[in-house]
């Protein structure tokens, strides 16, 4: 063992000798992060442009997730299309709830598919009773055309 770290102790001094050392960026500053357990995740999440959202448990994306549904819903234009965020929706809180791993519980409850795919219905017919109500804001072509 002691021959190894004679050895190590060798390379080292040789590359310190030929300036393989110089110019390194953190030299003669303190390690970055030192102090706190967490630099290394940090830094990934800085690096990588990630959200710290990917890093939360399941529980709380889950809940994070129900509170965006109902825009998400919004901004789909078929039932089919719904119908399968919501069967997906369901389907990942019923398999949180399934797993053991630490974390907070999983309170987010499940959706009424039916339920939901009416409420979506109903609120796309009141937004285009709503939009076909509203008069043009410029007359057309053959109205300026008579002055009218």
């Amino acid at each position: 063992m002691e021959s190894r770290s004679t050895w190590v102790e060798h390379i080292i001094d040789q590359a310190v000798r030929r300036g393989d050392f110089d110019d390194l960026p953190l030299a003669g500053k303190p390690i970055p992060g030192l102090g706190d357990p967490d630099w290394w995740l940090k830094g990934l999440v800085r690096r990588e442009g990630m959200t710290g959202e990917g890093l939360l448990p399941e529980g709380l994306l889950l809940r994070a997730e129900d509170e965006r549904l109902d825009a998400r819903l919004e901004a789909l234009r078929h039932e089919a299309q719904v119908r399968a965020v919501l069967t997906e929706f369901n389907r990942r809180v019923v398999e949180a709830r399934r797993q053991l791993a630490g974390g907070p519980p999983v309170v987010t409850p499940l959706r009424d598919v039916d339920a939901e795919v009416t409420a979506w219905r109903d609120r796309r017919a009141t937004t285009s009773r709503s939009l076909a109500q509203v008069p043009s804001q410029r007359p057309g072509w053959l109205a300026r055309l008579l002055g009218r």
